[in-house]
């Protein structure tokens, strides 16, 4: 599947730029795109660049797994879109990759790169045989690619809307305490935990479901023997998921609920005495309570600081996560003003995101 695309704007400055290709000229409203207020997604699907279509070879496939397209917006500044293969890489290496790009923008040669940087690992020193043959089987990769695969497209029109929220350390740090008083031997409370939590609680009291499950990816490069190289370039991410009948999330306890089911998931997978890497299927007995009918994911992490990159003009104006439209997952980032916050990306329908505005206002009360 395609990983997210991402959205950096940039405002400008009278700093020459470095060789670009522009893409395009947009008359969207710069100032909008960079908002936090709910816009219509399907603004931003121009400003992402589409992978180009699968084709046949005369024994195989090819797919195509990197796209990068620059839009620039007259007399306010520059987008920078970018999509990829998941295959290719998950957001660690999306990230060093970034960081890399942006430094040797910024400062016109490679030999500060090369000389403070980590070179890219491109050897494959992830070697699961049999986890391959598991997910090779169960996903139908074979028969998927006969058929003829072709990348997700983003379609418009669309009904829905994108906008961001912030949790402030304030705010988490209180989150966190109210976890810890009412859930003392919740092995797990990180401020990842509570914002995914309290989001997820606001999502289920704004929509009208039964079953749902919330699911996130786990950087195991350092939690295998042995590690990994931190820069190896690729994807090595393993999923954490936690599933709940949706009345445990809309009700009083609902964000308790669903804190305790992330922490608990996840405090099982870092501790997994067989390694996260395991033979057999992750989603084995998953549905043993019925089909779901929300699957929320996670796109990012605050550990990765997409706020600090810089090619030479300043920090971006904001960074958007435009993946979270194809799969209804929401986005998790450290914040521009502060690493300490963070901004939570939100995709909903034009009424979903009517209801949750005030349900996410009103449910920080108890702790501001």
């Amino acid at each position: 599947m395609a990983s997210l695309s991402i959205l950096n704007v940039l405002e400008q400055s009278d700093v020459s730029p470095p060789p670009a290709t522009v893409a395009d000229q947009s008359t969207l409203d710069f100032n909008d795109l960079t908002g936090n207020h709910p816009r219509d997604c399907g603004k931003f699907y121009h400003l992402i660049p589409l992978l180009p279509e699968a084709a046949k070879e005369s024994d195989h496939l090819k797919i195509p797994v990197f796209s990068v397209q620059v839009t620039f917006f007259p007399n306010s500044g520059i987008s920078i879109g970018m999509t990829n293969h998941h295959s290719l890489s998950d957001a660690s290496t999306r990230f060093c990759f970034m960081k890399a790009w942006t430094s040797i923008a910024r400062s016109g040669t490679d030999a500060s790169f090369l000389a403070n940087g980590t070179l890219p690992v491109f050897d494959r020193v992830v070697n699961y045989p049999k986890m391959d043959e598991i997910y090779l089987k169960n996903l139908e990769v074979e028969t998927a690619f006969k058929k003829g695969y072709q990348p997700p497209r983003l379609s418009v029109p669309t009904d829905k809307v994108r906008a961001t929220f912030i949790l402030t350390r304030t705010v988490i740090t209180r989150l966190k305490k109210w976890v810890s008083t009412q859930l003392p031997t919740l092995p797990y409370v990180s401020s990842f935990t509570v914002a995914c939590g309290y989001i997820w609680s606001c999502i289920a009291k704004s929509r009208n479901d039964e079953l749902e499950i919330f699911g996130f990816s786990v950087d195991f490069r350092a939690r295998i023997d042995p590690p990994i190289p931190a820069a190896y370039f690729g994807n090595c991410a393993v999923i954490c998921l936690a599933i709940a009948k949706t009345p445990m999330l809309t009700g009083n306890e609902g964000f308790l609920n669903a804190a305790k089911l992330i922490g608990e998931n996840l405090h099982k997978i870092l501790t997994d005495k067989n390694g996260v890497v395991n033979d057999k299927w992750p989603f084995e007995g998953l549905f043993s309570q019925g089909l779901p009918t929300t699957m929320m994911g996670v796109v990012g992490t605050p550990k990765l600081k997409f706020y600090d990159l810089d090619f030479g003009w300043g920090k971006p104006r904001k960074h958007e996560a435009i993946w979270i439209d194809y799969n209804d997952s929401i986005s998790v980032n450290a914040c521009k003003e502060s690493n300490e916050d963070l901004e939570i990306g939100v995709c909903l329908s034009a009424t979903e995101m009517e209801a949750f505005v005030p349900i996410f206002n009103k449910g920080l009360e108890i702790y501001i």
